[in-house]
């Protein structure tokens, strides 16, 4: 049985407006929790994205 790892990155728009992204990728229950800490904090536009290793996310302009 091969295990896969899975990665995912942030994509979202702060609550002033600004585009930002994830500086780190996370797993599958750590990008659970950062979801809900971006829409406690405001954040709109959320969007999770898949990442490879060693891969940055641009923000959205």
């Amino acid at each position: 049985m091969t295990i896969t790892m899975r990665s995912y990155g942030f994509i979202w728009t702060d609550l002033d407006g600004t585009p930002r992204s994830s500086a780190v990728a996370y797993d599958e229950v750590s990008a659970g929790r950062r979801r809900e800490e971006l829409e406690k904090a405001g954040a709109t536009d959320i969007e999770r994205v898949d990442v490879q290793p060693g891969e940055l996310l641009a923000p959205r302009r």
